[in-house]
C-alpha cells in the first residue's frame, strides 16, 4: 500500500541462472515456480503484512534470450481504516510482470522490467512501476519509477552481492524512497518531509533444497513518521526476517 515492492527473488537472474531448476517447456522456455515464506513482508522498509508472516508464490515464464514474464502474489494486511471506519478490503497482493535481462559479460548484466501491482478489493492502491538495475562485479545500481500515481515517485538503490565462505550469500542494499510531496509528519505536524531511507543486510544458504535467508531490515523513519504515513508506529523499524525458498 502506498509502497512499491521489491520482487521477492532476483528476477533477472532466476530468468538466466536458473534454468537448471525450472521446468523445460521447450528448448528456449523454461517455467520457474517459487514458493516462499517470510516472517514479515516488507516492501522498501515498511511491513506490508502488520509485522506478520507471509505466503508468497512466483510464477515465471523464462526465454533463453534473456526475456521474461511472470506473476507474484502474497498476502497483506493494512489494518484498520480509519477513513472508512472499517478494516481495509484487501489480503492480497497480486503483481504481474514482464522484462528483459542483457547479460553483457560474464560480470556485468542489465535488466529493465515493468511492474503492475494489484489489491483486490482497494483498487485504490494499485500502481505500476518501471524498474531498471545495472550490475557489475557484484556492484548493482537502479531505480524504479512510478507512471500511474497522482505524483512522480522515484526510488534509486544501491548495492552488493557476493558469495562467502560456507556457500553463503550476501546482499547488503540502501534505497531512498522520494514521493515528491510532504508525506512523512513529526508528532505535532509542525515539520515534514518527502522522501526515506531504508536498508537491509541479508544472508542466505541453499540447504536440502531451500534457499533459507535471515536479513536485517531498518528505515531512517521515526515513530511519529511512521504514524503519519502507514497509520501504525510500529512497521518502519529495525527487523530480523526469516525467510525460505523452493525454486521448483
Amino acid at each position: 500500500m502506498r509502497t512499491s515492492r521489491h520482487l521477492t527473488l532476483a528476477l533477472a537472474a532466476l530468468a538466466c541462472n536458473l534454468q537448471a531448476n525450472a521446468i523445460e517447456l521447450s528448448e528456449n522456455l523454461a517455467l520457474v515456480i517459487t514458493p516462499a515464506v517470510t516472517s514479515d513482508y516488507r516492501s522498501s522498509g515498511i511491513s506490508q503484512t502488520m509485522g506478520d508472516p507471509a505466503a508468497q508464490l512466483d510464477v515465471m515464464l523464462s526465454h533463453a534470450s534473456g526475456a521474461y514474464l511472470g506473476a507474484w502474489t502474497s498476502n497483506v494486511e493494512y489494518g484498520y481504516d480509519w477513513e472508512k471506519d472499517d478494516d481495509f478490503g484487501t489480503r492480497q497482493e497480486v503483481d504481474y510482470y514482464a522484462g528483459y535481462y542483457w547479460q553483457i559479460s560474464d560480470d556485468i548484466s542489465l535488466d529493465t522490467m515493468y511492474s503492475k501491482y494489484t489489491y483486490p478489493g482497494e483498487s485504490q492502491f494499485n500502481m505500476s512501476d518501471i524498474i531498471v538495475t545495472l550490475e557489475a562485479y557484484g556492484v548493482y545500481v537502479g531505480g524504479k519509477y512510478s507512471i500511474d500515481t497522482d505524483d512522480d515517485q522515484l526510488t534509486s538503490y544501491i548495492g552488493y552481492r557476493t558469495q562467502l565462505p560456507w556457500d553463503l550469500g550476501l546482499d547488503v542494499r540502501f534505497e531512498n524512497v522520494d514521493y515528491k510531496d510532504d508525506v512523512f509528519f513529526n508528532a505535532d505536524y509542525s515539520r515534514a518531509r518527502q522522501d526515506y531511507d531504508n536498508w537491509y543486510v541479508s544472508l542466505n544458504r541453499d540447504l536440502l533444497g531451500v534457499t533459507w535467508g535471515l536479513s536485517y531490515v531498518d528505515t531512517d523513519l521515526s515513530d511519529a513518521e511512521c504514524l503519519s504515513f502507514s497509520g501504525y508506529e510500529d512497521l518502519c523499524g529495525t527487523g530480523l526476517i526469516a525467510s525460505a525458498r523452493k525454486v521448483f
